[in-house]
């Protein structure tokens, strides 16, 4: 009788995982070159209106003529981008779900005790597509203030309220730097977005808010807000008479970190090149480099393991911050 040879489950396993890893490693670059065959869905996790579903939408029509398949934006608001993002992590690494996310992504592991992802361990990095140069600080016309020394004097006197995106938003972090470094009492009002909360300044629900030109710039315009500052080391271009809040005497210089491109964990690296590669071509697209540089931010588009460093810095960054600011967990 000739010997039997019995595979153990464990090598079993070890086989299947080898076998099925290389047949990936061969499908994964046929994929990528077939891809898209059909409309792509880019989530955005705040709501519609705000500086970071405008640039999103920017950049997805510009994308969807180098793709040549469209990409449907998706807002899904709520608990500070967590209801998007954990839609991506769910979803099926095939490149047809994406996430366009800005600063709170690497916020939120500071500031909330349990997530539903690792945001580590369940996105793939893809590049960040732009980087925010600085914040207008914007007062509603009633505040009778004209500068940031009269806004800090006069919040010391009555009181005044900001508002936000969200907690944890990096503009709450911004705004509570503001508070700690210039001693102003100001109290945060959060709101789902930066659209609602922009609706919230011009109707005097709050008085002040930080927040990036694009958003503020028609506004202003119109007269329904007015500019005391700008947090960036320079004056904005679009703006040059108002000048950096450093310029008025107190030190104060922060940007607002960058919007990103994110897929699932487990989408497979020629696909995330692939993207990336229509990324580039897009941000180097005149009119939206126009638009980017507009609404306050430089258009960068690095490659995934480029963006991949920054993300994991800007998680200690936020961390940092978040700390100094006492922003309790949630």
């Amino acid at each position: 009788m000739r010997p039997r040879f019995v595979i153990g489950s464990a090598m079993l396993a070890m086989l299947f995982a080898a076998t099925a890893g290389e047949a990936l490693g061969q499908l994964a670059p046929s994929v990528a070159a077939g891809w898209p065959i059909r409309p792509i869905r880019l989530i955005v996790p705040t709501a519609a209106g705000g500086t970071q579903d405008l640039n999103a939408r920017a950049v997805a029509k510009q994308m969807a003529q180098h793709a040549g398949q469209s990409i449907v934006v998706d807002n899904r608001a709520g608990a500070n981008g967590i209801i998007g993002a954990d839609l991506v992590a769910k979803a099926a690494p095939d490149g047809y779900t994406l996430m366009y996310t800005g600063g709170a992504f690497a916020i939120n592991p500071s500031i909330y005790k349990r997530l539903p992802f690792d945001v580590r361990r369940d996105f793939a990095p893809i590049t960040n597509v732009a980087a925010g140069e600085g914040t207008l600080l914007l007062v509603h016309p009633s505040v009778a203030a004209n500068s940031v020394r009269e806004l800090v004097a006069l919040a010391k006197t009555r009181p005044l309220s900001y508002g936000s995106p969200g907690l944890g938003n990096a503009l709450q972090l911004i705004s509570e730097s503001f508070v700690i470094r210039s001693g102003a009492p100001l109290l945060h009002v959060p709101y789902k977005g930066s659209g609602p909360a922009m609706a919230a300044l011009i109707g005097n629900e709050v008085q002040v808010m930080f927040i990036p030109p694009g958003v503020a710039l028609p506004h202003l315009r119109d007269g329904r807000v007015r500019a005391l500052g700008y947090s960036s080391a320079t004056r904005f271009d679009g703006l040059p008479d108002v000048p950096t809040i450093n310029e008025q005497g107190l030190p104060f210089e922060m940007d607002t970190g960058w919007h990103g491109l994110f897929a699932p964990a487990a989408t497979p690296r020629p696909l995330l090149e692939r993207v990336h590669a229509d990324v580039r071509r897009a941000v180097c697209e005149p009119w939206l480099r126009s638009f980017l540089v507009d609404a306050g931010f430089r258009p960068l588009a690095d490659p995934p393991d480029t963006f991949a460093k920054i993300v994991r810095a800007d998680i200690e960054r936020w961390a940092e911050i978040a700390r100094l600011a006492k922003i309790p967990r949630q």
